[in-house]
Formats: structure tokens, C-alpha cells, sequence
């Protein structure tokens, strides 16, 4: 009775944790958002609802009922509203902190609550969200569908056996500040913000940084934030043995084998096609704008081409990256010719 009295909406605390878990990461997020990234299984349930609208209502009704008492500690607060009328999720402060614990993240990295976002519709952070639903690709457990009628049964087992994401929620962080002067809780100018950025060494990812474009912004504007990051790339700092090393290194640590690798970390770029920009033209003249940081140097007597100082810049769309998923060939390393997967693309050398 007591723990009912605490959470009258009746929510687990497991559930409650996924729910901070989520949106630590995320920062904006819609019920169902949250339930895709963390109980997949739940996409397979309640099939025979009459409506679409009756069956994201079944599947979300424990997260609702979750976010409801989170709401009520004064951890979570409805920041807005999207288009179709979903409420918008954040944390409050103290939800920030609590999420903090439940990622194992110092409190300092995890960035700022995103009401602003939140209140003007957050259709970026949205699209951010489902980046990482794309990049992540949660799988769902069959065991939990067993009992659901056979077409529900086929659908989970297509997306359990298609080819599999990168990495895990605790994986990715969204909204990092990239200082090229001040410090990493206080930027200066000169900087840049990742989207988002993923950690996933067991599956030979060590760091991808992703920016996300509804298609809204020119190619100009888009340079000039890669600009922005090789400002950041290129920041040095000491440490604590006097010896001076790049500042990115210092906070995604136990990655030096990428500084072996002489390039500086990847920045992937996806496209989500809302806006009127076309993205294939924007890709052609950022391409052509940001070749300096790109390009590779001939090497010594023909060999292969040297990457020291260059940022290996990549792009594809939302809608592909949906449909394929990082083992998909369809990220397009500027400087190559063909589509590749992810991984081939991010490598130094052409596979």
C-alpha cells in the first residue's frame, strides 16, 4: 500500500528506470519513443486494436503510467506537444541528476533539460530520437510474443533476424558540447554541439560523433559547423604529466588506437528528409566546401593516402538508415564513389 501511495499510477520501479535511462540519454522523447528504445517487444502486442491511435495507447499505457509518477516526484514534466497531439517528455533538474545515477554518468556530462526544445515542438531532438532508434535498432525478445497472433509473430521475428544495430542505450549521449575554448561545462566560442554522439567499442565503433538535419539548414551552414569541429579536434591540452594531448581524447578515453590511426573521429551526418532542402544537392556542395578537412594526402612514393589531421565525414538519410541499419550500404564517404556500410566508411582504407 505505501508503494502505491508513493506511485499512485502504479508504475515498477524497473519501469521507472528505463523511462530515466531513456530520457537521460535522449532528453526529449514521446511515450512511444521511449517503449521502441526500451520494451520492443511491446511494438508486437495488442495488434488486434481496431485503430492505430488504440494500439500505441495499449502499448504505452505502463510508460504513461510511468512518466504519470515520475511526474509526480518531480523528476519528468510534459515540455510540449508534437504535431499529432503526443506530449513531448524531459526531465526536470532533479530528473536530470536521477537519470545521471541510472547511466552511471557524471552529473556534469549529461547536458541541460531541453524545455526550450521542448516547448517549440521539438521536432530536432525528435529526429535525433529517431536516429538513434535507427543506429541502436533494439531488437525484440520472441520469448514475449510467443502467445500473439502468428502475423504479429512474423513481424518480430523479421526485425529480431534483421541485421543488428550498433551498441546500447548507455552508449549514446545527445547535445555534447564540443569546446574549443572554455571548459567542457563552461564552452566558450569557437565550438561546436554534437547531435549526438555514440561509444560502442564492442562493436568496433570506439566514437562516432552524428549531426542530424530535418533538411532545414544550407550547406554552408553545415560546413561551418564542421569547421567548428575541427576546432575542437585540433584543441590541445596537458595533462597530468605535463604531456600535451588532444582534449577530445581526454573525456572518450580508451580510445587511443584512434589517434594511432592518425584521422580524427568520424562525424556522421543523416539527413531527415522534412525540409524543402534537396539533401543529394547539399551533400555535393558540402562535399565541395569542407574538402580541406576531408581530403586525404598523397602518400610517400604512391603509397596510400595519409589522414593525419582529417575528419572522415559521412552522410546518409534517415529513411535509409531506417530501412538498412548501420550494415546497410548506404553511407556515402565523401571522397568515395559507392555507398558502403558504416563501418567500411569510417575506415581509413576503401574495403
Amino acid at each position: 500500500m505505501p508503494v502505491r501511495n508513493t506511485n499512485p499510477a502504479g508504475s515498477s520501479s524497473a519501469l521507472r528506470s528505463d523511462v530515466l535511462r531513456a530520457l537521460g540519454v535522449v532528453k526529449i522523447a514521446t511515450a512511444d519513443q521511449i517503449q521502441r528504445l526500451t520494451a520492443p517487444h511491446l511494438t508486437y502486442r495488442h495488434t488486434t486494436k481496431p485503430t492505430a491511435r488504440a494500439r500505441k495507447a495499449a502499448r504505452t499505457s505502463a510508460y504513461n503510467a510511468a512518466l504519470t509518477d515520475l511526474r509526480r516526484h518531480g523528476l519528468v514534466e510534459t515540455g510540449g506537444w508534437t504535431r499529432t497531439g503526443d506530449a513531448l517528455r524531459t526531465l526536470t533538474p532533479r530528473g536530470l541528476a536521477a537519470a545521471a545515477y541510472e547511466l552511471g554518468r557524471p552529473a556534469e556530462e549529461m547536458g541541460g533539460t531541453a524545455r526550450a526544445a521542448a516547448a517549440a515542438g521539438g521536432t530536432h531532438p525528435l529526429a535525433v530520437t529517431e536516429t538513434i532508434l535507427a543506429l541502436l535498432r533494439p531488437a525484440p525478445n520472441l520469448d514475449l510474443v510467443a502467445n500473439e497472433p502468428e502475423a504479429a509473430r512474423h513481424a518480430a521475428q523479421a526485425a529480431a533476424h534483421a541485421s543488428p544495430g550498433l551498441g546500447s542505450l548507455s552508449g549514446y549521449a545527445t547535445e555534447v558540447p564540443l569546446p574549443a575554448t572554455g571548459t567542457w561545462a563552461r564552452p566558450g566560442r569557437g565550438g561546436a554541439q554534437a547531435d549526438l554522439v555514440l561509444t560502442a567499442p564492442e562493436d568496433d565503433l570506439p566514437l562516432l560523433f552524428v549531426e542530424v538535419d530535418n533538411c532545414h539548414e544550407t550547406a554552408e551552414r553545415l560546413a561551418a559547423k564542421i569547421d567548428r569541429y575541427a576546432r575542437f579536434f585540433r584543441r590541445r591540452v596537458r595533462d597530468t604529466d605535463g604531456q600535451e594531448q588532444e582534449l577530445w581524447s581526454t573525456r572518450w578515453s580508451g580510445f587511443s588506437g584512434l589517434r594511432r590511426r592518425s584521422a580524427y573521429p568520424p562525424v556522421l551526418i543523416v539527413f531527415n528528409r522534412v525540409g524543402a532542402r534537396n539533401p543529394d544537392l547539399t551533400v555535393q556542395r558540402l562535399s565541395a566546401l569542407t574538402r580541406p578537412h576531408w581530403e586525404g594526402e598523397d602518400g610517400y612514393g604512391g603509397g596510400p593516402h595519409a589522414y593525419d589531421g582529417k575528419i572522415p565525414l559521412v552522410a546518409t538519410t534517415l529513411e535509409l538508415l531506417r530501412a538498412h541499419g548501420p550494415a546497410g550500404e548506404v553511407f556515402h564517404r565523401f571522397g568515395r564513389t559507392a555507398p558502403q556500410r558504416l563501418l567500411d566508411a569510417i575506415a581509413l582504407r576503401p574495403s
